[in-house]
């Protein structure tokens, strides 16, 4: 837990007893979760102090928002030295429609995209959606 503690204080964010659980918890799976994931994993925990932290997360680079068709937002752990610039630190994400489970492929990165004069990007993104790997197996 002290290496949770000394990396949220890196990022500037208070290290309290819930942000260092959620931390723990999102480092531990391999796909991205949703909040509701996060709910049922600390379900004794406020619904208001799981969305702050992860919203804080969010502003501190630590995780970042997938949006991959579901409808339902998820997040996922930011790689090491992520900036979440659109024009150096986007990458795949993969939706497998069998276990819906939602996956980074951080070593596939997005090409920076020439956008027309005038034209201001704020976020993109690319799902690549079908049958993972464990549901190929079974």
């Amino acid at each position: 837990m002290k290496a949770i503690e000394n990396f949220l204080e890196e990022k500037q964010v208070r290290p309290t007893a819930m942000r260092m659980l959620i931390l723990k918890f999102l480092a531990q799976k391999q796909m991205a979760v949703t909040l509701a994931d996060i709910e049922t994993a600390f379900e004794k925990s406020e619904r208001t102090t799981i969305y702050r932290t992860i919203k804080t997360f969010e502003d501190s680079g630590i995780v970042h928002l997938i949006e991959d068709g579901s409808g339902v937002a998820k997040y996922a752990l930011c790689e090491a030295g992520c900036n979440c610039e659109l024009d150096s630190d986007l990458h795949l994400h993969f939706h497998c429609e069998t276990c819906k489970e939602t996956q980074c492929l951080t070593e596939t990165k997005i090409p920076h995209i020439n956008l027309p004069p005038g034209f201001t990007a704020t976020d993109a993104s690319l799902v690549v959606k079908g049958t993972c790997d464990k549901c190929n197996k079974k």
